[in-house]
């Protein structure tokens, strides 16, 4: 199903815009209203040519996956936050890294050295070692689930997801004849997808079914890829033991790739919901009562034979001064009478 930038799936996670299409679905940028951050939002793949019960399945089945992705934990890895359905689609809401995949940088670029892609390596092999600690195996360790990040970081995507089968180039035989993937399987991915960043050519050609290539420019790493690359499943080394042997190559330097930065794009903020308050309403006054005080009462409250001068009015005033001002003048007029 197509879908309209900013509809809203699950109720919170509003899609901005698509910024790329994988094999697992269709990548968009978008917004968690809720939380407030940007995310990706990876609408997951279902056979197209299912339908029925057959499809309803496929989606649950995709959707417990997700939920189980968001498990795994790790630097490595990208985080996988929630998994929704919205209509009749399955959507896991991941962690935005901006970035560009390993596929492309390559194909821009050319080839990693032997120490490079030794760190990448253990990078990747430590994120799928804990995947594998709780049960989730990749399925589909190829370059373009590896993101090379503007930090200079490396993560590696869809851990656990649903998708379509694995590019034959990087995938295991033994996936070719029914068997379910396992640690062993996402260990031959990974020898596979490094032996064809230094070399330039997968081990055994495109379709995964060729005559082995012989390694010319692997150096150091050879012994560890070759051992990945063993077609016995039960002969290949864990993924922590692959790890250290990695890690062994660098010699503990992380002389990690720092790869042309990408644009980080852009997100639709959220603005702020404006909300009026209306104002408190004030106080109620003071009742007041008979056994107040003169000096707290109020005017309509007080006697008046109690009020003091302090108090008089202005024209009581006004009569006061004028009495007072006659009162002085007839004093003054007996005086002169007596004294002529």
């Amino acid at each position: 199903m197509n879908y309209a930038e900013g509809t809203v799936v699950g109720k919170r996670y509003r899609l901005d815009q698509p910024i790329g299409r994988g094999r697992a679905g269709i990548v968009w940028l978008a917004f968690d209203t809720m939380l407030h951050r940007t995310v990706a939002a990876k609408q997951l793949y279902i056979d197209p040519s299912l339908t029925g019960e057959a499809a309803d399945h496929a989606r649950r089945t995709a959707l417990h996956e997700a939920r189980q992705a968001t498990r795994v934990v790790h630097a490595g890895a990208v985080a996988v936050y929630d998994a929704v359905r919205y209509e009749s689609d399955v959507w896991a809401i991941m962690e935005y890294v901006p970035c560009r995949n390993m596929a492309d940088f390559l194909a821009e670029h050319g080839e990693l050295t032997p120490q490079q892609a030794a760190y990448l390596g253990h990078r990747l092999g430590a994120a799928l070692a804990t995947a594998h600690a709780i049960g989730v195996t990749h399925r589909a360790v190829e370059p373009g689930n590896v993101l090379l990040c503007d930090d200079g970081g490396v993560k590696l995507t869809d851990i656990g997801l649903s998708q379509p089968p694995a590019d034959p180039a990087y995938r295991a035989p033994e996936l070719a004849k029914g068997v379910e993937p396992s640690p062993a399987s996402d260990g031959f991915s990974l020898g596979a997808m490094l032996f064809a960043a230094v070399e330039g050519v997968p081990p055994f050609g495109e379709d995964g079914t060729g005559t082995p290539v012989v390694p010319r420019r692997c150096g150091a790493l050879t012994g560890a890829l070759l051992k990945l690359l063993r077609d016995d499943p039960e002969l290949r080394p864990t993924m922590q033991d692959t790890v250290q042997a990695l890690r062994a190559i660098t010699k503990g330097r992380e002389q990690g790739l720092v790869p042309p930065t990408a644009p980080a794009m852009p997100t639709v903020p959220v603005l702020p919901q404006v909300v009026s308050v209306p104002a408190p309403p004030p106080p109620p006054a003071p009742q007041r009562t008979g056994s107040m005080g003169a000096g707290s009462m109020g005017p309509g409250s007080m006697r008046a034979g109690s009020m003091g001068a302090g108090s008089m009015s202005a024209g009581a005033m006004r009569t006061w001064l004028l009495v007072g001002a006659a009162a002085v003048l007839l004093v003054i007029v007996v005086v002169l009478v007596l004294v002529l």
